[in-house]
Parts: structure tokens; C-alpha cells; sequence
């Protein structure tokens, strides 16, 4: 710990170094602006560098609780000698970026599993064990079979929506015992992107419309900061218990289905060309349902990468300059997340252009007569059946 008197000095005198430096350097702080926040930055390193090398120097066991009250021989006679604190860890060092990445991986299964594949999954099993697909031994029978078995070892769909409920505030399942949903996520998230990609926005027009383009942008760093902390920790608080584990489970999942989709036999089956055309007609023809695959498969893939950023300490960064550079990583991320998001409210997606099968038992009715019985229409066709 440092002395009263010495730490409230120092920010006196760093106060006076930094209006005599300004004063100094005015015509030049006009010309080039970024020189006030390498002058700001310059000072607080040297500020930070000094009380870290005081930290723990000359400590007593007691906190300086005794030299306070005057207690002892060597007691300070004025409250300026007596030892003071700088403050405590920051809350948001504190935060570890496990429960961060394991909540960003599980957004990604969120939307795909919205988007349907486990229920295409289900549904290819259930037609699978009626013997209505005309494959035995193949790639995707196998990999069906091999799905089916390790069900039984995976999470449930009620306890993944319970998760996301919990973690997210999506679904509308009972979150479980003692559980709470969290309806507060998708309003940060929006918020978050939106206020980088605004960043970004106002960063781009300022280098058109100004005659310097190294200036500092119109844009405000402290807005983009607290928007991403406030999101990483509502994910902080949200994401325990067995969230980890789930994520690392449903993702194996997630792979191995799209193994079986992309098989050659299953896709015979309904004439399509990869694993997303397959799923958009399984969900048309069995469920009636057209999805938005392409733009909900963008918006999990830049919603994982966005929160993913937040599990590292870039959002902590002070520096105008480095957090743009370290923000730059998302920005188009943002904009792309943004513009599916919109897409999907303002449009209804597109149907595949045909249905494959016609679900159900095979038509009722007698035998259309053999075609070479009815060539010349003069004699009905022989009974073929006695």
C-alpha cells in the first residue's frame, strides 16, 4: 500500500503534467487529435507501473488498521501517513472465459437445432425402422442405426430446451427445479451487435466525408464496451450447471447427423444434392414447413463467432486504437447477423420446388388395367390374378 499523501500527490501532480502538456502541445493536439489519448494513455501506464511496484511493499498485518487508530510506537501523527488502498480487482478481470465459449458453442446448436436437423434426424430414424426408405446396408443405414443406439446416452430435446431457456430465454419449456429462464439475453445481444455494427457504420462515413482519414472516428468506444460487458455477464450468471457438458455432447451430435445426411444412399432417397437440401425437404414433405436454412445457418455461425469475442479480454481494452483493431474481428460478423435477422422477419422463406414422397399407406382401389390390354381399347385386359 502507498500513503495518503503520497497517493493523493501523485494524482495532483499527474493532473498538473497532464494540463501543462496540453497546453504545451495545443496547435499539434488540433492537428492530430489521437496525440490527447496517447498523452491520457502515456500517463496512466506510469501512474499504474508505480503503484504496482508499491503493491505489497511494507504492509502490516493488520491493513494499517492500527497506524489509523494510533496504536503503537510508531503511529502516524497525521491521517496523510496513515496507508490507503487503491481498490480491489476490477469485476469484469474476473471473468473466465469457459462458461463464455461454452454458452457462444451452444447458441451455434440453439439455431440448428431450430432450424430442424434433429427433428429431419428423428424423422429419417422413424422411416428407417418402417422400412419405407429403400436402403439396407449402406452408409446412412448404418449411420442411422449408429445415431439411434447412442440416443439413449445423449441429452434429451426437453433437457436441451431446458438449456436454452435457461441460458438464453428460448423456448417456452419449464426451465426445471429452482431454475430460472433468462429473457434478458436476446435484448443484450441485439443491443451489442447493434452498437458495433453502428460503430463500424459512423467509422466508414467518417473517412469519406473527412479530409484526414486517421482521425479518430465518430464512433464511441465506452458505448461498445459496456453493451458487451453487460451481455457477457448476463451469460456469466446464466451459464453453470451442466451447460459445458451439454455443449461438448450435442455438438458431437450435431456433426454425426450431418454425417448421415450427407451419406450418398439417404440422399438418394429424396434426390437431393447435400445435407441442406435434404433437411429443407424432409421438413416440407413430413412437416409442412419451409425454413430459412441458409440464413439461420449464417446467424449461428456469426452469433458463436461474436460471442465467442466476448470470452477474450478485448472488450477491456481502454485504447481507442486497439479495441478498434480487436473489434474489427466482429464487425462484419455483426452486420451479417444483423441483416439475417431482418431478412427473417420481413420475408417467409422459399418451399422446395417438389414433394418427393406422399406420406401414408399406399392408394385403396383395384389395379389400373396393363397397358398393352388397352393399346387398341377393343377388349378389356385379362384378369391376371386367377
Amino acid at each position: 500500500m502507498v500513503k495518503t499523501n503520497d497517493y493523493d500527490n501523485r494524482n495532483d501532480q499527474a493532473a498538473k503534467l497532464l494540463e501543462e502538456a496540453i497546453k504545451n502541445l495545443g496547435p499539434e493536439l488540433i492537428a492530430n487529435p489521437q496525440l490527447a489519448e496517447i498523452l491520457n494513455r502515456k500517463i496512466d501506464d506510469q501512474l499504474n507501473e508505480y503503484y504496482a511496484n508499491q503493491n505489497g511493499k511494507g504492509t502490516p498485518a493488520d491493513g494499517g488498521l492500527a497506524d489509523l487508530i494510533g496504536l503503537g510506537n510508531d503511529a502516524p501523527n497525521n491521517l496523510g501517513d496513515t496507508q490507503i488502498s487503491r481498490g480491489v480487482v476490477d469485476y469484469d478481470d474476473t471473468v473466465k472465459s469457459d462458461r463464455i465459449l461454452a454458452s457462444a458453442d451452444l447458441y451455434y446448436i440453439c439455431i440448428h437445432e431450430f432450424l430442424g436437423v434433429f427433428r429431419v434426424m428423428d424423422k429419417l430414424q422413424e422411416l428407417f425402422r418402417a422400412g419405407t426408405l429403400r436402403i439396407s446396408n449402406g452408409e446412412g443405414a448404418y449411420g442411422l442405426y449408429r445415431f439411434d443406439r447412442r440416443n439413449i446416452l445423449r441429452y434429451r430435446q426437453r433437457d436441451r430446451f431446458q438449456a436454452y431457456r435457461r441460458v438464453f430465454g428460448y423456448t417456452k419449456v419449464n426451465p426445471g427445479p429452482n431454475a430460472r429462464p433468462n429473457p434478458q439475453f436476446h435484448g443484450l445481444l441485439t443491443h451489442f451487435i447493434s452498437e458495433t455494427a453502428k460503430y463500424w457504420r459512423d467509422k466508414r462515413i467518417s473517412e469519406v466525408i473527412r479530409q484526414n482519414a486517421t482521425d479518430p472516428t465518430f464512433g464511441s468506444i465506452a458505448i461498445v464496451r459496456r453493451s458487451g460487458l453487460d451481455l457477457r455477464n448476463n451469460l456469466k450468471n446464466s451459464s453453470y450447471g451442466y451447460i459445458n457438458v451439454l455443449r461438448v455432447e450435442t455438438s458431437q451430435a450435431l456433426a454425426e447427423a450431418f454425417k448421415v445426411l450427407e451419406a450418398p444412399d439417404v440422399r438418394a432417397q429424396f434426390g437431393a444434392d447435400n445435407a441442406w437440401e435434404l433437411i429443407e425437404l424432409v421438413l416440407w414433405q413430413y412437416f409442412r414447413e419451409s425454413v430459412h436454412a441458409s440464413t439461420m445457418n449464417r446467424m449461428a455461425v456469426t452469433g458463436r463467432e461474436i460471442l465467442r469475442w466476448l470470452a477474450e479480454p478485448f472488450v477491456l481494452k481502454k485504447n481507442r486504437t486497439d479495441f478498434e483493431a480487436l473489434l474489427y474481428r466482429i464487425a462484419e460478423a455483426s452486420e451479417e447477423w444483423i441483416s439475417s435477422e431482418e431478412g427473417m422477419r420481413i420475408s417467409r422463406p422459399t418451399p422446395p420446388p417438389r414433394n418427393v414422397y406422399v406420406p401414408g399407406a399406399p392408394p385403396s382401389g383395384s389395379r389400373r388395367d396393363p397397358v398393352f390390354a388397352r393399346s387398341n381399347g377393343l377388349m378389356p385386359a385379362p384378369n391376371l390374378l386367377e
